[in-house]
């Protein structure tokens, strides 16, 4: 029998402990909570979930190291060639360069693991290491989704700067990496600075970006230092990461890429190295061939940058995508995406290295049922997977070409239930609730409503979404009938009238602005004037 329907049968005075109950519960809820003991948080332990079994996880790294031995790479630039020979790799007379089991090897024993990606505000430092687990953004959409008019329109800078503040004060959103181009501005040097800086004045979260060729990174590492209040305070704290596709599956270098690499790595800015193969397209339509490759990249990506620099920050960033192979399209929604992410999981860990790999990437154009249960499927089984960095995670939609801001809104609410499967349930003496349940039973009144236990779990073992509808149809109706694309547009209107962050005072802002000139491309009056 319901609790509802129970309480018809209740005496008076029974009525009124269970209204006081009430009453203690809504004062709880609105108790502000210490962040180490809220419901959900950034890097909450995942690992439950296993795609893989130890058999298969020793299979895979045995054809990585026959891969990156007997194949190699094409297409490396003459540093990458000499940094790479100088610690042990061979260049064939075919142009490809390969990499001995033991170099490798080693290579990942000296791997810098355990690191801190830095935010501006070291409230949102985040601790990489084991299986603890941070969401974020990225992508390279070159859409925005009006969801009012059912429409794609190209992406501004003003939409990137928009994207940060509202994830700014997202707290299931833990990194922010751009997710969108700045259609606005044609020139790549424009671009890639004006990237940076509306994403570092828009968030004091962790950033990552990306750079087009090598000569891009210099002004950016200006910024990013003058920000700092040094060169020094950057390398000490580096609060933005460099997302580097420095191979063009299958194995071939990326040339422009890899320069902004070196580039990157001389700089102090740890780096996402990246491989996106799409199976059965540019990578093997077998889901564990993919992997396979996968991570065969980016060990010779690590590689290559440990070569440059013994123990730089670099993420484990294998990224395989999946293909709808009836036509060829992108299928970032699907279970065979949310298979592969959690498999590039586990080999993060199998190699105890800090990784990033994708979900989220609903094909669906609108958040709809489709975009939720393609973004819930695949972020909660990265989560359980103990995946480090999960990117894509909010906001993206039709496979990378869309990103929409309501829908960061309503993906912090999936977010943070993704969140609360990741941490699982607590077992323990207290938990296993005996004495609770015969003191209710046996001396209370029948139910747990205003119980002391009640009361003390309801905000950190419970997860509450911000957004989503909890209300019964009586109430819902009362209220209007609100949906949920309604009331996230509603507080997307709501954030961007009001929140214009402030980390980076004005007198700093003004500093840059007259070192770079008219290299800033966003108007003040887009920040709040």
């Amino acid at each position: 029998m319901s609790v509802a329907v129970e309480s018809h049968d209740l005496s008076a005075e029974q009525r009124s402990r269970r209204s006081g109950g009430r009453e203690a519960r809504r004062a709880m809820r609105a108790a502000p909570l210490a962040d180490d003991i809220r419901p959900v948080r950034a890097g909450l332990e995942g690992g439950t979930f296993k795609a893989l079994g130890q058999n298969d996880l020793e299979r895979i790294h045995e054809a990585v190291l026959t891969l990156l031995e007997t194949v190699g790479f094409a297409n490396a630039i003459p540093s990458c060639i000499e940094a790479l020979k100088r610690v042990g790799a061979s260049y064939g007379d075919d142009g490809r360069i390969r990499f001995p089991r033991e170099l490798v090897l080693s290579t990942i024993r000296n791997a810098a693991r355990n690191f801190t990606l830095c935010g501006q505000d070291p409230r949102h430092d985040m601790v990489i290491q084991g299986r603890r687990v941070h969401y974020g953004t990225a992508g390279a959409a070159v859409h925005l989704v009006d969801v009012e008019k059912r429409e794609y329109r190209e992406s501004l800078l003003q939409d990137i700067y928009d994207a940060a503040r509202i994830v700014d004060g997202l707290d299931n959103i833990h990194f922010f990496q751009r997710p969108m181009v700045p259609r606005d501005i044609p020139d790549p040097l424009e671009m890639d600075f004006n990237t940076l800086y509306a994403c570092v004045s828009g968030t004091s979260k962790h950033v990552g970006t990306s750079f087009t060729v090598r000569e891009n990174v210099a002004p950016a590492l200006q910024m990013l230092y003058e920000i700092s209040g040094g060169e020094e305070n950057f390398r000490a704290r580096p609060f933005v990461s460099n997302s580097n596709c420095f191979v063009v599956p299958p194995m071939k270098f990326a040339e422009d890429a890899c320069g902004v690499l070196e580039a990157c790595v001389e700089g102090g800015i740890p780096i996402l190295l990246l491989s996106a193969g799409q199976a059965g397209a540019t990578a093997p339509a077998a889901i564990a061939g993919a992997v396979v490759q996968a991570v065969a990249e980016v060990l010779a990506g690590l590689v290559y940058v440990n070569a440059l620099k013994p123990g730089h920050p670099a993420i484990f960033g294998t990224w395989p995508f999946v293909s709808d192979l009836r036509t060829g399209a992108m299928s970032g929604g699907s279970a065979e995406q949310a298979l592969l992410t959690s498999a590039c999981a586990q080999m993060a860990q199998f190699y105890d290295l800090p990784g990033g790999s994708a979900a989220g990437m609903a094909d669906s154009k609108l958040p709809d049922i489709q975009s939720g249960y393609e973004k819930g499927i695949t972020n909660v089984m990265a989560g359980l997977s103990g995946l480090n960095l999960v990117y894509e995670s909010a906001g993206m939609h039709a496979s990378l070409l869309g990103f929409c801001l309501e829908s960061l809104i309503i993906d912090n609410d999936m977010l943070g239930q993704c969140l609360r499967c990741v941490r699982g349930i607590e077992v323990s003496d207290e938990a296993l609730s005996i004495a609770t349940i015969s003191e209710v039973c046996l001396n209370g009144p029948g139910h747990y409503l205003g119980n002391e236990q009640t009361l003390r779990l309801m905000q950190t073992e419970y997860f509450y979404p911000a957004v989503a509808d909890r209300f019964s149809p009586k109430e819902w109706n009362e209220k209007g009938k609100p949906d949920l694309l309604g009331k996230a547009i509603a507080e997307k209107r709501r954030i961007l009238a009001e929140r214009f962050p402030r980390h980076i005072p004005r007198t700093l802002d003004d500093r840059l602005r007259a070192q770079f000139g008219e290299l800033i491309k966003l108007p003040r009056s887009g920040m709040g004037g």
